[in-house]
């Protein structure tokens, strides 16, 4: 696999405030990147230097290895983007705008954007001031979706979709990375990112605090234990890696760290298992374990 985004010590500041202090990680080429954090994080503004928009203070970021300050007009050939909150010409209809960002970036898939168009139920006849939040984001999906990039660059792509329409952008992204294309995706759904991501990244205050895949950081948090046994469940509570023990009867719910699963398995086959579910930590998890301090 070859990198086609590359971050190494990325930094921004804005005055004396520092947005972005060591902003490393890559995406390569056929992968999905879930990039995850809270407002003011520092999500936005990486991908706008990624983008050429804004010029980072130091550290290194490339694009199919050229530099994304340098060489912007020529990588933005090659990539699609969505923003969190399309700004649209009011005065033209949505499908209008469609044929504007499909020719801006050098032709498209007339078929696929129709396609694209009656799948997200949008009326392209309707003048873009005339159009929600949501509506708004599905012009920019749909223009982005329509053409052959080598990199697509999400940032809250789906935020004022409702449920079904997230859906299937879901599904539009899962083509993508079954047809072998790169997705940076940034993304507040963290079921959105769990589901898609080949690997994640988290940042906070400016700093990449945790990266790789689901399975690889799946490690930093407990599982979640429900179980039931014949015997008394309540000497559960006394093992070791066993964590906020619930006990009902001869019920009991808790949380049990990986490296003592072996131990809490020895212990549980002790009490004749009526019942034993295992649920690994989710993403989410992982997410609430860097920002709840």
């Amino acid at each position: 696999m070859t990198e086609v985004v590359k971050m190494e010590g990325v930094q921004k500041s804005f005055g004396k405030t520092k947005a972005l202090s060591d902003v490393s990680f890559t995406v390569e080429s056929g992968e999905v990147v879930g990039f995850i954090g809270p407002n003011g994080s520092g999500k936005s503004t990486t991908i706008r230097i990624l983008l050429g928009i804004i010029r980072r203070n130091g550290g290194n970021a490339e694009i199919f290895g050229m530099d994304v300050w340098k060489n912007s007009l020529e990588i933005h050939k090659r990539i699609s983007y969505v923003p969190g909150d399309v700004n649209l010409w009011g005065s033209l209809t949505g499908g209008e705008i469609i044929d504007l960002f499909m020719k801006l970036h050098g032709g498209g898939d007339k078929e696929r954007r129709d396609y694209l168009i009656k799948r997200f139920e949008l009326d392209t006849k309707k003048k873009a001031k005339n159009y929600s939040k949501g509506n708004r984001q599905k012009v920019g999906l749909i223009a982005a979706l329509s053409v052959q990039s080598d990199l697509y660059i999400f940032d809250e792509p789906t935020s004022g979709l409702d449920p079904l329409m997230e859906s299937i952008f879901q599904e539009e992204i899962e083509k993508l990375k079954n047809a072998g294309k790169s997705i940076l995706l940034s993304s507040h759904i963290l079921s959105e990112v769990e589901r898609l991501a080949d690997k994640v990244v988290i940042v906070r205050k400016g700093e990449i605090v945790e990266t790789g895949t689901l399975d690889e950081l799946r490690y930093l948090t407990r599982s979640t234990v429900e179980m039931e046994t014949k015997g008394d469940i309540g000497v559960m509570a006394d093992v070791a890696g066993v964590f906020d023990f619930e006990q009902d009867g001869n019920k009991a719910t808790f949380s049990a760290e990986q490296e003592h699963l072996n131990e809490i398995l020895l212990a549980a086959g002790k009490l004749d298992v009526i019942k034993f579910d295992s649920s690994p930590p989710t993403l989410e998890d992982l997410f609430m374990r860097h920002y709840e301090g």
